[in-house]
């Protein structure tokens, strides 16, 4: 994936543009530009008569961002323009992401534990699918929930990364430290790596290089391996440090170690779901517990392109991680936003089932069975549908549909002799009828 270049700044153009005041119009464009952090190869197709040419445009926008530039690492040149947008949604974060939403939260502390697991898996299956596991959701969520023996390197993968983020939530409040770095990395490729002795091992030479998926051609070189340890130290620091100077926002911090990571490409494989897994427990170690129930690599694998991009934007504009910080807010804000609408499309459905518990004699997850079979008479439920669908036992699943079968609502059939699944009774509509 070729990165274009932008047009060379004189020295001359560039101090008139630090110096020149643009006018609304002009004003107003950049704002949008630097919103949304474009680079060259979108901005040069820009309407704006005040700015003259695209490269004048192009040098307005470098010249608003340098004015809010923070050096970040310095040992690497990292740097970030700090835009109003990435602020203005840290701070909507900031009021959503706290105690008092999840205490207001319509979703039952059971509906609560279920989307939960539901999320770190999907977390798991999406970070994974970006890196190569070829395996379906569906067949991924079988392996988890019936804790199954992976049958191949997909699956391996996926259960590996499923087991990390368990791992890091139960470790969320400790301190980064090469061991624990180690740890999680072991975690996530255990059984899959090329050489096996390379999990849980920081890369000895310099044999990596990454790649266009496609093409095949090389879009980064890391940094030498030499330079692994002093970077680990560095992470460590920057991951554990309270009192940072100049002060960047822990939403924006995490973003940035997740750049790091993958920049520097500590290990053999693996970088990526690495990286993506230090971001989640850096954002749990701030109290942002809501990240839990977030499915923030769905949103990421369904836009890789741009993910990709966003490093590759970073490295051929003088490092300038503005690019990979803009493009992960807007994914935490669609996550955030996928979060809210289940949140209101599972309420919607709470409040529809409540109408039956007029029927007396039936739980709230009775009452949801029967508005299944309410909107579909035809429809077909198995007692693990029940324990998917509620996130309770087997034993708690079949209690409530035995209450439902000794009043005719639901009626049983058998698939063999040991499988049974359950359909709309004789005594349905005549029990209904008189609601």
């Amino acid at each position: 994936m070729a990165i274009e270049k932008a047009p060379q700044i004189s020295k001359d153009d560039w101090l008139a543009a630090m110096v020149f005041v643009p006018d609304n119009e002009m004003a107003e464009v950049i704002d949008k530009i630097n919103d949304a952090f474009e680079y060259w190869d979108t901005v040069k197709y820009k309407k704006c008569p005040a700015a003259g040419t695209p490269a004048r445009l192009w040098t307005q926008v470098k010249a608003a961002r340098a004015k809010s530039m923070l050096k970040v690492w310095e040992k690497y040149g990292i740097n970030l323009s700090l835009t109003s947008y990435m602020q203005r949604v840290c701070h909507h974060f900031d009021m959503n992401w706290g105690g008092s939403w999840g205490a207001l939260s319509p979703i039952s502390p059971q509906g609560k534990q279920q989307y939960l697991v539901g999320s770190l898996m999907e977390e798991a299956i999406y970070s994974s699918q970006m890196e190569g596991a070829a395996t379906t959701r569906k067949v991924a969520k079988e392996m988890l929930r019936k804790k199954m023996t992976p049958k191949d390197k997909s699956q391996q993968m996926i259960y590996n990364n499923y087991q990390t983020i368990q791992f890091i939530v139960e470790h969320k409040n400790e301190p980064l430290s090469q061991q624990l770095l180690l740890q999680v990395h072991r975690l996530m490729t255990e059984g899959t790596m090329l050489i096996p002795e390379e999990a849980g091992r920081f890369r000895t030479n310099n044999d990596v290089v990454v790649e266009n998926g496609i093409t095949h051609e090389t879009v980064h070189t890391p940094p030498s391996f030499e330079q692994i340890p002093g970077f680990i130290d560095d992470l460590c620091r920057f991951f554990n440090e309270q009192d940072a100077r100049p002060f960047i926002h822990p939403i924006i911090r995490g973003i940035i170690i997740h750049f790091m990571v993958a920049f520097v490409h500590p290990f053999a494989d693996g970088n990526g779901r690495t990286a993506r897994a230090l971001f989640y427990w850096y954002m749990l170690r701030q109290g942002y517990w809501l990240t839990e129930y977030l499915s923030i690599s769905r949103v990421i694998a369904k836009s890789k392109k741009s993910y990709e991009k966003a490093f590759l934007y970073t490295e051929a504009d003088g490092m300038d991680v503005g690019y990979f910080v803009a493009y992960n807010l807007r994914v935490l804000e669609q996550s955030f936003r996928q979060l809210q609408d289940y949140i209101r499309r599972k309420q919607e459905e709470k409040n529809a089932a409540n109408v039956f518990l007029r029927l007396g004699d039936v739980n709230a997850r009775q009452a949801q069975i029967i508005k299944v079979f309410a909107d579909d008479p035809k429809a077909l439920l198995t007692i693990k549908d029940l324990q998917a669908k509620f996130g309770v036992s087997a034993t708690t699943a079949k209690t409530d549909v035995v209450g439902l079968l000794e009043r005719g609502i639901l009626a049983e059939i058998s698939f063999n002799r040991v499988k049974k699944g359950y359909v709309k009774g004789e005594k349905f509509d005549e029990v209904l009828s008189d609601f």
